[in-house]
């Protein structure tokens, strides 16, 4: 987002709404509201494949492969060799495909929309290293393909020329990716309409292409997994802590522990761009390697400190989540803090080197630390589940409003009564993280 220029006058604004009235009453509009429906159902079932595919790699490598070789769980030098091949990969395809696999995730989720040309190397890289314990999410790889699949349509169709109508197109596309693991077509929309920044009926023009083919996608998504019986790979939490409405101590607790979590994440963050510099400053293939085994480390560091499986660590940590917020009392304090610092480390040099999505280990990395001082006298453990995620994802996002909704949604039935507090700490995590970020651009960081 960029700062905003001098007020228009009256009249600007006006011939401004009334120009998106005719645009979004045109034939051409309209025919780009049928082109976003007819989208997200090619784009939902080659995110459906994408996803399913993955988890199962990421079956085989993590539960199966360990299994065969006689042990109950991956032993604690595992990631060590899982993410040396990792980067062995992940090396040629930063160095000599085309787009680089990707934009690094240290820079959001964002970045130019992807042509299909740049395609491949962004499916390869994701596929091929996810699995294997990347810290890293798939709504990065997943946006990539919804824009370049979108773009590839578009070439069919009259205007493809148009720089806006590409834009546009590959924002529909990207949107209808990343709805399939978010929680569907309203979190997706938001995301675009609280980064976008636009109001009105501007506004409109934007979300309606992103509403029709979001909501197409997510019908397809969701039958192509009951159909299939395959997991789907959406960001769920089957099961949270008992319902128990925040109280003074809550607040009392939970705003300086959102504030906390928030410039975690946010220096974490700035560590990654660190990482980010060194590894494309050159010898970008070589350092690429180095720093894919440097996370191995942390999670071998992770297993031999807790005795626990590194798989708890690697990985995007959806299922670590699920799992931690059914029984946040099968985790020992020790455990939670080992998994924030040693995962944290992981994902920051993940964020500056590897492929991948930013948001997923950082919705884990912020339950994780919220429920470690859930034991502190006031605070209960569904309030610190509640600020911890939606203070991570506020932080890493840097849209308060969709990862307050997103909190929501995650939690369920516990939602109405956790509201307060996740409006607050969305606000609280917001200002902590811009602080943050606003004192590393005076010092002259990017």
């Amino acid at each position: 987002m960029t700062a905003a220029g001098p007020a228009s006058s009256p009249a600007t604004e006006a011939e401004h709404t009334d120009d998106a009235h005719r645009l979004m009453l045109s034939g051409r509009y309209l025919r780009l509201l049928l082109l976003s429906v007819l989208l997200g159902a090619p784009i939902a079932v080659a995110c459906f494949f994408f996803v399913g595919l993955q988890h199962w790699l990421q079956h085989e490598v993590w539960t199966s492969l360990p299994a065969a070789l006689g042990y109950e769980q991956a032993p604690w030098w595992w990631p060590l060799p899982a993410l040396a091949l990792a980067g062995l990969i992940l090396a040629p395809i930063v160095s000599r495909f085309p787009g680089r696999g990707g934009h690094l995730p240290v820079d959001g989720l964002g970045g130019a929309p992807i042509g299909p040309r740049v395609l491949p190397g962004v499916v390869v890289a994701a596929l091929a290293t996810l699995p294997l314990g990347v810290v890293l999410g798939p709504e990065a790889p997943l946006m990539a393909v919804g824009s370049a699949l979108a773009l590839l349509a578009l070439r069919r169709f009259r205007g493809a020329s148009d720089p806006r109508t590409a834009t546009l197109v590959a924002t529909v596309g990207s949107t209808a990716a990343i709805s399939t693991i978010l929680g569907g077509p309203l979190v997706a929309a938001l995301l675009v309409v609280e980064a976008a920044g636009l109001a009105g009926v501007r506004l409109a023009v934007l979300l309606l292409p992103c509403l029709a083919a979001s909501a197409a996608g997510a019908v397809v998504f969701a039958a192509l997994g009951t159909w299939t019986g395959l997991p789907t790979g959406g960001l769920a939490l089957p099961a949270v802590p008992p319902a128990a409405p925040p109280d003074a101590g809550d607040f009392l607790w939970g705003v300086p522990l959102a504030a906390l979590i928030a410039c975690a994440v946010a220096l974490t963050r700035r560590f990654g761009r660190r990482v980010g510099r060194w590894t494309c400053d050159r010898r970008t293939a070589r350092r690429t390697g180095i720093c894919a085994v440097a996370v191995g480390v942390c999670l071998s560091a992770y297993a031999l400190i807790t005795g626990r499986s590194p798989g708890e660590a690697a990985l995007s940590g959806q299922e670590t989540l699920g799992e931690l917020a059914a029984q946040p009392g099968a985790w020992p304090v020790t455990a939670l803090l080992a998994l924030v610092v040693c995962k944290g480390l992981a994902w920051s040099i993940s964020l500056g080197s590897l492929r991948g999505g930013p948001i997923f280990p950082a919705l884990l990395l912020g339950a994780a630390a919220a429920l470690a001082c859930a034991a502190l006298p006031g605070l209960g453990t569904a309030p610190a589940l509640a600020l911890g995620i939606c203070a991570a994802s506020t932080a890493i996002t840097g849209l308060p409003l969709c990862s307050a909704v997103l909190t929501v949604l995650l939690l369920g039935a516990d939602a109405h009564e956790q509201m307060p507090l996740v409006a607050i700490t969305a606000v609280v995590a917001h200002l902590a993280a811009t602080c943050v970020n606003g004192r590393a651009r005076q010092s002259g960081e990017p």
